[in-house]
């Protein structure tokens, strides 16, 4: 009697996991996108192919699954932290969890093997679980620090020539022009302006255009330059001297943050710097503290 309730129970599970995935397999996978700037990224990096092309297919069909769930207000964070990131592989919000939850799977799987063969203890195991979750994340943090750095970097540069080509007699959108034509190399910055002058063409106004850039890169010295040049439009200032003076207190910045990261530094190698003076005082007295041991004081 046992056994047929142990069946009965077993053929029920085993009928509700076949009817959740064969409700699940019916669900389309979610659209490329092939819009925009998250098009454009997805495009690209499906043209360099990798491993991300053949992963890219049952991505989007996780996708699908995760677009109905009610993840509320979190769906619009990741969308705006993939946003920041530079549109990291074009992912949407959805195919960003639907990474994650991949990740979580395949890490457990490998980690179950890891533990099996190499007879590691089996709490690394929701160790190889989490750090399948949090490497998506990783990446795009990661992606999006490097992203500001550059911009920030690149900046006040940027700045000076559009000062220049302004004092020259072009206005601001061919200025900007003459920077993406004759940048030596497709940077962050470049990328940025670049964007800039597709949704002037498109009929934004300058100010849209420059606000949205300012939303894709909120550091402080893009905020402060989209700021100075709305100001200089609206008040009719002259925009080449407004944009000369920017690029001057950006660098002024840029010179008092390095001074104080040099200052941070010395401090922070005051710990490792004490350790190696103990170590080379345990080296230098170790031998004298043993014989001393050794015979008997």
């Amino acid at each position: 009697m046992y056994l047929v309730y142990a069946y009965t129970a077993l053929g029920l599970v085993c009928s509700g996991v076949f009817l959740g995935v064969f409700t699940l397999a019916r669900k389309k996978p979610v659209d490329t996108p092939r819009l925009g700037m998250r098009g454009l990224k997805r495009a690209k990096a499906l043209d360099e192919g990798g491993s991300f092309k053949s992963f890219e297919p049952i991505m989007r069909m996780v996708a699908g699954w995760v677009a109905h769930l009610p993840l509320g207000d979190k769906r619009r964070q990741i969308d705006e932290m993939l946003k920041h990131s530079g549109d990291w592989l074009g992912l949407t919000a959805n195919e960003f969890v639907a990474m994650s939850g991949l990740g979580v799977v395949g890490f457990t799987v490998f980690g179950l093997v890891a533990v099996s063969l190499a007879e590691l203890p089996s709490v690394l195991v929701f160790f190889f679980a989490g750090l399948g979750g949090l490497l998506p994340y990783m990446q795009v943090s990661s992606a999006t620090q490097q992203r500001f750095k550059e911009v920030n970097r690149a900046l006040p540069g940027a700045i000076d020539l559009a000062s220049l080509c302004m004092g020259a007699g072009l206005d601001f959108p061919g200025s900007i022009r003459q920077i993406v034509d004759k940048a030596g190399r497709r940077d962050w910055l470049v990328e940025e302006l670049s964007f800039i002058l597709q949704e002037i063409e498109l009929g934004r106004t300058r100010r849209q255009a420059l606000e949205n850039f300012a939303d894709r890169c909120p550091t402080e010295a893009v905020r402060d330059f989209v700021g100075t040049v709305v100001q200089s439009e609206e008040k009719g200032n002259p925009l080449a001297e407004v944009l000369r003076i920017q690029a001057n207190m950006l660098r002024m910045r840029r010179s008092v943050m390095a001074e104080e990261s040099a200052a941070r530094a010395a401090v922070l190698m005051m710990g490792p710097l004490m350790l190696i003076f103990g170590a080379i005082i345990l080296v230098l007295l170790g031998p004298f503290i043993v014989q001393s041991m050794d015979s008997g004081f």
